[in-house]
């Protein structure tokens, strides 16, 4: 994630403060949990006024009240309870007493765990990923385009900053759609609270942790969507953020403590120099600001040192895998992290959710950077982190240099090549995210100079190399702009808007150019999703020659070759070099074209081409 710096200011320091309008008993999180978790501690963290001086009591099977805990603000209580594998599902009330007034009752439930078979389902080198923005991709619902009492309630679409009115119904309505394009596993950029008075629509300056933005939906319409992907055999991301907040959480109205977030005596910025979290001479001056720095002034960073911190974030992403079922985690701003206690949160998951899903962000400039993040220690990390994958930046350059450079010893497709020659230093490089753009970067038919060649070209190697494909919505309709600013590749996909002039989800709706890029997305995509060898089988790649990359998926019933021709004329290719993986092959199946090669001794490939084989005896 990245912004420029449109934000509306805040004061350059956090103030401790208190706030005499705090209600009686405003808010327990999270407001219910299950029973049968694995780890069986739960903290209620309770806020209302002057709470702390009140005296709790419960009295239920199985639950013990084993802490109450006071913290510098009267307005809190941290609540230690312990919950017995014998307890049952239930509901009992939660009594906050003083002498002289009335008590206080919560009423709390312990719901039975969903075990269904489709849930939390993982995400895997077998999916495609298909990132969207909520905001910005389809309005399924009018009616909650303005909510009146937010801070921003503003709709107008022809602005970068401003909402669209997008929402999880618009999403819902064109499920069908994604279907059909070969896509397996839907992102949402947050969907969480933001309610900010400007630019909330991007969703990553959460306000409310368990609460989705009511302009896009509910929390119940949100596990209704999850449960709808999953009947049509779709899986769901959610995109959380562990290192910071909106300045309008309502948290930062009333802090449980000073260093709920990091203070600075004046406003201080991260660094974003990632090296300073793996360089063994660095300062700590540098490690401080890189690590503790805000993002920017409308976001606080969060204290991952504190321990009430990891436990509330910890809860709230549990709460919400069990609550609505998804499938996997995508980690923002991941280096900006502690890593000590990122490590602590992956295992915290895993052991309730063992096939979750979780991939972090890591914008980075060396193969080493993006390894340093990746759990196992394979690079001599002081601290193993068990984050499964990354999103892989180094495969993403190295395909546009492909695309756009020169052959030469270390330039063009040996770029890619090196790359990924490298992967020794990941404990499994598969389960890396490999793309080419997201809301925050340029698009990728602006940045191949909107040829129509490379575009094929570039989809050809992202959906056939190593790793979990992710493509940004509207890219199999040539959607294209630069990000100067971010929000020129923010724009509507057309059609997702009652009364919209053209509907760029239907064939009609479409340009000739658009419909021959979507049915070449459609078809690879397909392929793909119907074909193990594209999603696990083995890579073999050969040294690049002359302009001429060959790699191979394979595995013990299926062989495809892809022979990638960066040169501007056509070459005719002799495979005897490749016989190690030809071994008892002598024909193909163009994927794409349907064409069939009765030899492949020699194969023709027109110029700035890639071509995808199943090889045939």
């Amino acid at each position: 994630m990245k912004f420029k710096l449109f934000f509306t200011s805040v004061c350059l320091f956090v103030c401790f403060t208190t706030v005499a309008q705090v209600p009686a008993l405003e808010r327990i999180e999270p407001a219910f949990w299950w029973v049968g978790m694995k780890n069986n501690k739960l903290q209620l963290l309770v806020h209302g006024n002057k709470i702390a001086d009140r005296n709790v009591a419960l009295n239920y099977p199985g639950v013990t009240l084993k802490k109450v805990n006071k913290v510098e603000s009267p307005n809190y209580l941290f609540l230690d309870l312990e919950i017995a594998a014998t307890a049952k599902p239930g509901t009992f009330p939660i009594e906050f007493a003083k002498q002289g007034t009335k008590p206080l009752k919560y009423s709390y439930t312990l719901n039975k765990r969903d075990y269904s078979s489709n849930r939390t389902q993982g995400v895997t080198s077998k999916d495609l990923i298909y990132l969207l923005m909520p905001d910005r991709f389809a309005n399924g619902d009018k009616s909650n385009d303005v909510i009146k009492g937010m801070r921003e309630h503003t709709l107008v679409r022809d602005s970068m900053y401003y909402r669209h009115g997008g929402d999880i119904k618009g999403v819902m309505d064109h499920l069908n759609y994604l279907k059909d394009l070969g896509i397996t596993t839907i992102w949402f950029t947050p969907e969480i609270e933001n309610d900010q008075p400007k630019a909330s629509y991007h969703g990553y300056a959460v306000t409310d942790h368990y609460k989705i933005d009511p302009r896009f939906g509910t929390n119940e319409l949100y596990k209704s969507y999850v449960e709808k992907c999953h009947s049509m055999g779709l899986k769901v991301i959610k995109d959380v953020v562990h290192n910071h907040i909106g300045s309008e959480h309502w948290m930062m109205k009333d802090m449980p403590m000073k260093d709920w977030v990091h203070q600075w005596p004046t406003f201080t910025q991260t660094t974003y120099k990632d090296q300073t979290a793996m360089d063994p001479y660095a300062s700590q001056v540098d490690k401080k600001r890189m690590i503790d720095g805000w993002f920017v002034r409308t976001m606080p960073d969060l204290n991952q040192e504190n321990p009430y911190v990891q436990t509330y974030l910890n809860q709230n992403h549990i709460w919400w895998v069990e609550y609505a079922g998804i499938d996997g985690f995508r980690l923002d701003t991941y280096p900006y992290n502690n890593l000590s206690y990122m490590g602590a949160w992956a295992q915290a998951m895993k052991a309730e959710f063992p096939s979750l899903s979780i991939f972090g962000e890591t914008l980075v400039n060396s193969v080493v950077s993006q390894a340093y993040f990746t759990g196992g220690k394979k690079i001599g990390q002081p601290i193993d982190t068990h984050l499964p994958g990354v999103t892989d930046v180094q495969v993403k350059d190295a395909i546009y240099e492909v695309l756009n450079g020169k052959f030469g010893w270390t330039e063009g497709v040996n770029r890619l090549y090196t790359v990924l020659s490298q992967d020794l230093v990941y404990e499994d490089a598969s389960r890396n995210v490999v793309f080419f753009d997201n809301h925050d970067m340029s698009r990728f038919y602006s940045m191949i100079g909107e040829d129509f060649g490379k575009y094929k070209m570039g989809l050809a190697i992202l959906f056939t190399t190593r790793g979990i494909p992710q493509v940004y919505y509207g890219t199999e309709i040539l959607m294209k702009n630069f990000s100067n600013p971010d929000g020129l590749v923010r724009e509507d996909f057309k059609g997702g808007w009652p009364g919209d002039k053209v509907n760029k989800f239907t064939e009609a709706g479409r340009t000739e150019k658009e419909n021959e890029a979507f049915n070449y997305f459609r078809t690879l995509a397909n392929y793909r999703k119907d074909n193990e060898v594209l999603q696990t089988g083995k890579l073999m790649q050969y040294v690049p020659e002359n302009g001429i990359y060959v790699y191979f998926r394979y595995n013990n019933v299926k062989t495809v070759m892809v022979i990638v021709n960066t040169n501007d004329k056509e070459e005719n290719v002799k495979t005897s070099r490749f016989e190690e993986r030809l071994s008892g092959y002598n024909k193909a199946l163009n994927v794409l074209s349907g064409e069939k090669l009765n030899s492949v001794e020699t194969v023709s490939i027109p110029a700035k081409t890639a071509l995808v084989f199943e090889l045939q005896k």
